[in-house]
């Protein structure tokens, strides 16, 4: 299940506005370029905005997301009738071959049972054309990201349109081994409401990952640096192989 702040609608509006550095995406709209990729797989596209800029591109698109709320401010956006929206996750997507497949962000480490990582390296698998890839990124947890998810460190005051002052910061909530759970706050100070999004990641070593990849049939062409995060975050580029008997 989606966590809040991806679906209910009051805080789905909100995303795009509080996040605006998407700077990561530029590498991925690169990735697509060199991997001559026309049709794209976004896995947990959220609001839709890369899936949008890969549309604007030209490409194929299709977009899943669970987060119904999510999917419904993506759907509203400019140019979002390019692409095909699903609701639901890859361990359950209707027949697709694409060239790539996507996880942007903190989608990978979102999925944090192993039934449902596995599930979701096979979906994306089934929906690859022979030869197709697969690139996320994940965190290097030595880096220990979650250090910095304090109010100090997170804190801030949105002016939404239409809807007024938002404001909101983090806090951390447990380290177990590698799931790490997090709140998130948010008050609108129009009529003050207060909400709070309850999420957890899972940190995977970077070893554990690619053996998950070659386990559900992959092979681990490279694994890059983030440009946007540089040794912070591990981009991996998987492939499904030209001929695999699937």
């Amino acid at each position: 299940m989606a966590d809040e702040c991806f679906r209910h609608p009051r805080l789905a509006a909100l995303y795009d506005v509080l996040d605006t550095d998407r700077g990561d995406l530029e590498a991925y709209l690169r990735m697509a370029d060199e991997f001559g990729a026309s049709s794209v797989l976004d896995i947990g596209c959220g609001t839709g905005v890369f899936a949008l800029l890969l549309a604007e591109s030209g490409r194929d698109v299709v977009g899943v997301d669970p987060a119904g709320a999510s999917l419904d401010v993506a759907r509203g956006k400019p140019g979002a009738d390019r692409v095909r929206w699903i609701e639901g996750d890859a361990a359950a997507l209707p027949p697709l071959r694409v060239d790539l497949a996507t996880m942007t962000a903190n989608v990978a480490q979102a999925i944090t049972g192993r039934h449902d990582w596995q599930a979701t390296l096979r979906g994306a698998y089934a929906a690859l054309r022979p030869g197709g890839h697969l690139v996320f990124e994940t965190r290097d947890p030595a880096r220990r990201a979650w250090e910095e998810w304090t109010r100090e460190h997170t804190h801030q005051v949105a002016r939404i349109p239409g809807t007024g002052p938002v404001e909101s910061w983090c806090r951390l909530l447990d380290v177990s081994g590698p799931l790490v759970t997090f709140r998130w706050t948010y008050v609108f100070a129009a009529d003050g409401q207060v909400l709070t999004s309850d999420s957890t990641l899972r940190f995977r070593e970077r070893d554990e990952v690619a053996a998950d990849l070659t386990g559900q049939g992959y092979d681990v062409r490279e694994v890059r640096g983030a440009p946007d995060r540089e040794g912070r975050e591990f981009v991996f580029v998987a492939r499904r192989p030209e001929a695999d008997g699937h």
